[in-house]
């Protein structure tokens, strides 16, 4: 299966027959058979009909809408979701369940810890001169691994302060591996003020729409979280999903700039913001869908296995699945 990015202006999709023809200034350009189509990535200013949109959707093409200011992510288009509403279900007892929100919320944090820790320990070995800072930064993920072996499970209030300092524990260590032309200095996000804030940001909220794909297409909602709360047009299951996901793209990104697919010069200033150039975009989709395709068929698994396992919390259902995710991988096959 394949993703199609366009990131070009003047740009229109037409449907023929069962193909997507792309074309740039009312020149065709090519086209793209819709059974070989996943998702496509756009921008806002791409052209298309409601026809071709509903389209889509029926063959279970995911959309992915970029734009405004900033290019942020504007929406994500899904086609129908699964017919089995045990799931859904389930999903929304499992919510009230705090035994079950804290278990849940226990793993994903853990795995999350673990994938930093992993990554901070081979920087150590690859970059021996920044032992003190690597090794600080190491320290902060083995104490709060230890906090969360804790039984019973910490409160989630509680497993959310442990996360958040693991979290500003790493990336003081993991800041420390770029060169200091790229003024990374920690975490920061809307706007991102350097490079590798602004590829970090684009890797998560890329992951981000997979996972919301995914979820969707297992039968669950999106914006029913576990370890994150509701939050008014926030998929937080999706944020769930991803958050074990994300030193594996903090490692991806740190290799994009150690070597050198991505240079400052690919990136430009938009007032306070650090966004990629046209040149800069084309390198990072090209990296990402190489990176993104043992995720998705990692996500794929997840919910699926989630999905079942929740459908045995519905009423007269029965199910042996775990509804736990697997965060135990490391290289996301």
């Amino acid at each position: 299966m394949t993703t199609l990015y366009l990131d070009r202006r003047d740009t229109r999709l037409d449907l023929e027959g069962r193909a997507l023809v792309l074309r740039v200034a009312g020149r065709r350009e090519g086209s793209v058979p819709l059974h070989l189509l996943e998702r496509v990535v756009m921008r806002t200013n791409v052209e298309c009909g409601s026809a071709l949109l509903a389209r889509l959707a029926a063959a279970g093409v995911a959309i992915t809408l970029f734009g405004g200011r900033g290019g942020r992510l504007q929406a994500t288009l899904v086609g129908a979701a699964h017919n089995d509403a045990a799931r859904r279900i389930g999903q929304m007892r499992r919510y009230d369940d705090a035994d079950f929100r804290r278990r849940w919320s226990r793993r994903i944090v853990t795995g999350k810890v673990r994938g930093q820790r992993r990554l901070l320990v081979d920087a150590l070995v690859r970059r021996p001169d920044l032992r003190q800072s690597l090794v600080k930064a190491i320290a902060a993920q083995e104490q709060a691994l230890g906090r969360l072996r804790l039984d019973p499970p910490v409160d989630l209030a509680t497993l959310r302060g442990i996360e958040g300092a693991a979290a500003a524990g790493f990336f003081r260590g993991y800041g420390a591996l770029f060169a200091p032309d790229l003024g990374f200095r920690g975490r920061r996000r809307r706007p991102p003020p350097d490079p590798v804030n602004a590829a970090l940001s684009l890797g998560y909220t890329l992951l981000h729409a997979e996972a919301v794909q995914q979820a969707h297409g297992a039968g669950l909602d999106p914006l029913i979280g576990f370890f994150h709360e509701l939050d008014f047009g926030r998929a937080s299951l999706a944020c769930d999903l991803v958050e074990p996901l994300r030193p594996q793209v903090e490692r991806w990104v740190w290799e994009l700039f150690g070597r050198e697919r991505l240079r400052p010069a690919h990136f430009q200033r938009d007032g306070d913001a650090c966004l990629l150039g046209k040149e800069g975009r084309a390198r990072f989709f090209a990296a990402y869908e190489v990176f993104a395709r043992p995720r998705r068929r990692l996500l794929r698994r997840w919910t699926q296995r989630i999905a079942r396992g929740l459908a045995s919390a519905a009423p007269s259902a029965v199910s042996g699945a775990d509804p736990m995710p697997e965060t135990g991988g490391s290289d996301g096959t």
